[in-house]
């Protein structure tokens, strides 16, 4: 996965990868937030589920760590806003690891009770109006140098109580060159835990990117408490 790495420090891309997340976890903001009320307990069992550099091998070039989590964004669209203020969020960690031409973002949120993850997952995550919203976020969010060429839900192994994953492929173009970049977010819940993992790769590496999310993934949720 050797290329030309420079896109994933533009802005574009941050853009789009803020958009995408939006409504990935608890944090996600709108007129109706979420109680905040980190616990000491909440905030380790953040910082454990989160990917670490030995998770990502003995390959040299990586660069990166821990981030602070930015639990107050905005909705990526103004015709959604699902209902938050019966849930409270003790614990949010979120670590980003870069190499070139690939980035790796983990973000772990820890909610009061299980009961709480499962009402944000049927209200964040499985309502149908989820997919415009992301969609109608990312084509806004998106500069005259890049495209949205697709938006979907992909199929990714059940390997939690929650399990989710969407794809985004994006043109970016540089003077006369355009690569095609995926962005893909994973999501997984279990207890009171849940994870996102979001990856920002060229779209030809697809299938080597499917095997590390699938094995990063599965080291989240044997963390999640």
């Amino acid at each position: 996965m050797r290329v030309k790495g420079s896109f994933l420090r533009g802005r574009s891309v941050t853009v789009v990868l803020a958009a995408i997340g939006a409504l990935a976890l608890a944090g996600a903001a709108s007129a109706d937030k979420e109680k905040i009320q980190f616990t000491a307990a909440g905030q380790s069992a953040a910082r454990g589920a989160v990917l670490r550099r030995a998770d990502l091998g003995t390959a040299s070039g990586w660069t990166g760590g821990s981030i602070k989590p930015d639990i107050s964004g905005t909705m990526p669209c103004s015709t959604f806003h699902p209902k938050q203020s019966d849930l409270t969020l003790i614990g949010a960690a979120e670590t980003r690891w870069k190499n070139t031409g690939l980035q790796f973002d983990s973000e772990a949120q820890v909610l009061e009770t299980p009961a709480m993850v499962k009402l944000d997952w049927q209200r964040t995550v499985l309502d149908p109006r989820v997919i415009p919203c992301l969609r109608t976020g990312l084509s806004g969010a998106l500069g005259p140098s890049t495209k949205l060429v697709s938006f979907k839900q992909i199929a990714f192994p059940k390997i939690a109580t929650y399990t989710h994953a969407y794809r985004a492929l994006v043109d970016v173009t540089s003077g006369a060159t355009t690569v095609r970049v995926l962005l893909d977010v994973v999501l997984v819940g279990r207890g009171r835990t849940e994870i996102t993992l979001t990856t920002t790769a060229p779209a030809a590496a697809a299938a080597s990117i499917r095997t590390a999310e699938l094995r990063l993934a599965r080291l989240f949720v044997a963390r999640a408490t």
